[in-house]
């Protein structure tokens, strides 16, 4: 008996584990009592389950839209959670087509006196924002949250759409305990499937037969209406994706866009193949897809005119005759000119006219513009597709791979990039937003090709420290700060946007205990020098004195403490954005009453296939100073995971160098 009852719970186990059921409105207050997440302790928040389902659904006068149903279940855990009860939703939106979104079954659920207490979502937490002149975006901000609280919702968006299947991310950068998408696809459609990430989802399959029904009316002189009915029987394929357990997806040191390596699944639309028509193909390639982009009247149309610049130009360029000055001198008065309004897109909202007019712009308007005076110069200059950083990186040719357009200018048989959106930029000198792998620069006649646009030099930060250490273990001195290239981009983009204090602030910030006077910054508005910065400063924390003896971090202030790997293996590069050189020269006068017992010994290091290299140098050339050189270059933008363990094995060790300590002794 025994035995048959054992066998008997585990069927009954098994068989509630297979036919468990995620569905909205079923909280538990074994749920509502948790306190955090079994897994990720720390997690703020967690999804209970997600599930998606995009189906195709028929109208007699419409033919085919694309419907997706979305249902999500959270508990938030701590207040840093708080934001993951609010939900937004984009759809496109414009006069010919569009896209609409309806939000149901929203509520947040509490235990309140020992009960379950539901708050169903109101009319002034669900509100719309006009993104742009093509998107919205619905928005659901819910109701009584709370730390313990669950949230849920269900929204559908209803498209005309029906070649453009939505992605479905599994993970999220919290736990995920389940997550499915199902597609269900009538077959007159076929979709290629691309995955992302690293946890391979579960896989079902299975058909049904459907049928479209029609109805035809037909009249004769002198006789009654005649109605006839009929239909169409066709077999539709339901594919089912499923993850369960899936920890949060963290966006650790030298990452680019998580999404990139974040569990998911994409469809890219094959072929249409409906009864009694030839079938129809889609795959395409990225040529076609630019051609496409340059054919709109908002792309192509738009960088053929010319009429509102021209008596501007003309004067701007008069004397000018080389194509680098040429260039130069469109490129900044683009610049000082033009505003950009923070759009992405490469379709231009409002035309390159009215953008010129009210020297307001998106990128689109702005870049393009900045093609169209180059080419009315007389120079080779074409626009260049760009995907960012945020839009992940494209598995298949399609439109939206794109959201950002620069411009190029051949110039004595060399590549230019340009990019005219901020008031910072220097020729070759992109954006960090548009430094993603590979562009696609479009002909007038439609044609295309690949850009690299990944920086291909170091970048360098050159920094002077000239130190004064007294008997009780402080330092003061005078540094100054060198910034080169993207370098120097970054450090004018951040130093502009903010208050000298602020910036100041932000500086001490980095370095505790740091306190600095006496601060200038040169080069700031001349782009075509490196930035320097210089400052007096103080600080009484780099050194430890024990007995008769004083111990010293020769780097100082400028320690690396720890390695920012930490991972015992990495699943996606390393990105540090661009090649980089670190170089440091410090030069530090010793105390009366100490001598040097001892110093760190110099080292060199250097990393496979020519990653990166460590050169470290200390030396005394009189009993009373020290002086310390180190540079550390970086050569690769990216660097692939299989190359982890080395890259953490050398920080490792550049880190340790750094910590050994000049030992002074009392006399």
């Amino acid at each position: 008996m025994k035995l048959i009852n054992v066998l008997l719970l585990l069927v009954i186990t098994g068989f509630s584990a297979q036919a468990q059921k995620y569905e909205l409105g079923e909280v538990t207050k074994e749920e509502l009592e948790e306190k955090k997440h079994a897994t990720d302790p720390s997690a703020p928040a967690a999804i209970l389950f997600s599930k998606g389902e995009s189906y195709m659904a028929f109208a007699e006068n419409k033919g085919f839209s694309l419907v997706t149903e979305v249902q999500v279940k959270i508990k938030i855990y701590t207040k840093e959670g708080y934001d993951w009860a609010n939900k937004a939703v984009m759809y496109y939106y414009s006069e010919n087509e569009r896209e609409s979104v309806d939000v149901s079954k929203a509520a947040t659920y509490n235990l309140e006196g020992g009960a379950i207490k539901k708050t169903k979502l109101k009319s002034e937490g669900e509100f719309t924002e006009q993104v742009n002149k093509y998107w919205k975006r619905r928005k659901i901000t819910m109701p009584d949250v709370k730390e313990g609280s669950i949230v849920e919702y269900k929204y559908t968006i209803t498209s005309p759409f029906i070649h453009v299947m939505p992605d479905w991310k599994f993970q999220e950068s919290i736990p995920v305990s389940h997550s499915e998408f199902t597609t269900r696809i009538p077959e007159y459609f076929v979709f290629n499937t691309n995955f992302r990430g690293y946890y391979a989802p579960k896989v079902t399959k299975k058909s049904a037969s459907r049928s479209l029904n029609f109805t035809e009316k037909t009249r004769q002189d002198n006789r009654p209406t005649e109605i006839t009915n009929s239909k169409i029987d066709y077999v539709e394929e339901a594919i089912t994706y499923t993850l369960d357990k899936l920890p949060g997806m963290k966006n650790e040191k030298y990452t680019s866009n998580v999404d990139n390596y974040t569990a998911s699944v994409e469809h890219e639309i094959s072929l249409t193949r409906y009864p009694q028509e030839p079938v129809k193909t889609f795959s395409s390639s990225w040529e076609d897809v630019a051609k496409t982009i340059y054919k709109n009247e908002e792309f192509g149309s738009e960088l053929k005119r010319t009429g509102y610049f021209e008596d501007d130009l003309k004067a701007l360029l008069a004397g000018v005759t080389s194509p680098q000055d040429k260039t130069a001198t469109i490129f900044n008065y683009v610049k000082s000119r033009m505003n950009w309004n923070e759009y992405y897109g490469y379709y231009c909202q409002d035309g390159i006219k009215k953008a010129y007019t009210t020297k307001v712009g998106n990128v689109a308007e702005i870049n393009l513009m900045l093609t169209a005076m180059l080419r009315y110069a007389g120079l080779d200059a074409n626009p260049v597709l760009v995907s960012t950083r945020s839009n992940k990186i494209a598995l298949f040719p399609n439109r939206s791979a794109f959201n950002y357009v620069i411009a190029a200018v051949v110039i004595d048989n060399k590549m230019v990039l340009l990019d005219a959106t901020s008031k910072s930029a220097v020729p070759n000198i992109l954006p960090t937003r548009a430094l993603n792998w590979m562009g696609r620069l479009i002909k007038d006649d439609g044609s295309s090709m690949a850009i690299d646009l990944m920086p291909q030099s170091l970048s360098k930060e050159v920094v002077n420290l000239m130190v004064n250490l007294d008997k009780e273990g402080k330092i003061s001195g005078k540094a100054r700060d060198q910034y080169f290239d993207q370098n120097a981009f970054t450090f004018r983009e951040q130093f502009l946007c903010v208050s000298k204090e602020s910036y100041l602030e932000q500086l001490e910030g980095r370095h505790k205990g740091l306190e600095i006077a006496e601060y200038k910054v040169t080069n700031d508005k001349d782009l075509s020098k490196p930035v320097v910065e210089e400052y007096d400063f103080k600080h009484n924390a780099v050194t430890d004195i024990i007995g008769d003896k004083m111990y010293i971090n020769p780097m100082l202030f400028l320690t690396t403490a720890e390695n920012p790997f930490k991972q015992e293996k990495r699943e996606y590069p390393v990105d540090f954005v661009y090649p980089h050189q670190d170089k440091y020269m410090i030069n530090i006068a010793l105390p009366e009453g100490y001598v040097i017992e001892s110093l760190p010994t110099s080292i060199a290091l250097s990393m496979e296939e020519n990653m990166g290299s460590f050169k470290y140098n200390i030396a005394s050339s009189n009993p009373k100073q020290v002086q310390i050189s180190a540079v550390m270059d970086i050569n690769y933008a990216t660097v692939p995971q299989d190359y982890y363990p080395t890259l953490k094995d050398f920080f490792q060790k550049v880190i340790e160098k750094q910590n050994e300590k000049i030992v002074l002794k009392k006399q």
